[in-house]
C-alpha cells in the first residue's frame, strides 16, 4: 500500500483548514495570553505554568506546520481529494458509511470509509488503508469478507453502504 496514493474526503480537508484557521487565530491568541500571565509571575527558570505554556506552544506550531504540509501535498496533488459526488455508488468506496455483520460475535456494525488521516475508530471511522478498509473496498451488499488481523482472521458481511451527504 505505500505505492499507493493517499486519499482524503472533501470533508476532511475542510476539517483540516477550519482545524488550520482555529489554531493559527483563537489558539495562537490563547496560548499568547498564557505565556504573558506566566511571564508576569517573575523567575520564569522555575515556573511551571511558564514550561506549560511552551510545551504547549511548540505543540501547536508542530500541529500548524503538519496540517500546512499535508494541505500543501493536496494542492501538489500529492494526496487526492476524494469527491463523493464523482464515486461509483455500485460498490463500497471511501466516503461510504457502511453496516456489516461480525460473524464471529454476529454483533452489527457500522463503520464510514475514509482516508487514513481522518482514521478514527472511536468515531467509527475506519482507513481505507486498515485491513477491514482494504477487505471492503469494492464490495457489494451480501459480500462476505476475510480480513486478517494480528489476532487471527475475522468474517465480516457487507449488510449495506451508503455514501454520506
Amino acid at each position: 500500500m505505500a505505492d499507493q496514493l493517499r486519499v482524503i474526503t472533501e470533508a476532511g480537508v475542510q476539517v483540516l483548514e477550519d482545524e488550520l484557521q482555529y489554531l493559527k487565530t483563537d489558539k495562537r491568541t490563547e496560548v499568547q495570553e498564557k505565556l504573558k500571565e506566566a511571564r508576569a509571575q517573575g523567575d520564569l527558570s522555575e515556573n511551571a505554568e511558564y514550561d506549560a505554556a511552551k510545551d504547549e506552544q511548540a505543540s501547536m506550531e508542530a500541529r500548524i506546520e503538519e496540517i500546512e504540509a499535508f494541505l500543501h501535498n493536496v494542492k501538489l496533488g500529492n494526496i487526492k481529494v476524494i469527491n463523493e459526488d464523482e464515486q461509483d455508488t455500485t460498490k463500497i468506496n471511501v466516503g461510504c458509511k457502511v453496516k456489516l455483520i461480525d460473524r464471529s460475535n454476529n454483533e452489527e456494525v457500522e463503520y464510514t470509509i475514509t482516508g487514513s488521516t481522518e482514521a478514527n475508530l472511536l468515531e467509527g471511522k475506519v482507513s481505507n488503508e486498515s485491513p477491514l478498509g482494504q477487505a471492503i473496498i469494492g464490495k457489494t451488499e451480501g459480500d462476505t469478507v476475510e480480513v486478517k488481523t494480528p489476532e487471527g482472521v475475522d468474517f465480516y458481511e457487507i449488510i449495506s453502504f451508503d455514501f454520506k451527504k
